[in-house]
């Protein structure tokens, strides 16, 4: 196989896998957050909430580009 598809495969992998995480997010991890710290959404906790999630899967993803990056010896 193509080193090019192999890259390509492991990206849709964990994109489609950061899909699921973020709507396990949306539609379990909010409402009990919000239950939880009721405060945190008086101040726009939602924006606080999709920025953290973004910012995981960013860094995730970072990762598994650096580590298929690195120059194989």
């Amino acid at each position: 196989m193509s080193d090019r598809i192999k890259i390509l495969g492991t990206f849709a992998l964990v994109g489609f896998i950061a899909g699921m995480v973020a709507n396990f997010t949306y539609k379990v991890g909010i409402p009990w957050l919000a239950t939880v710290f009721p405060l945190i959404f008086e101040w726009g906790g939602e924006w606080i909430v999709s920025g953290l999630v973004g910012a995981f899967l960013t860094l995730l993803l970072l990762v598994v580009w650096a580590y298929l990056a690195a120059p194989q010896k």
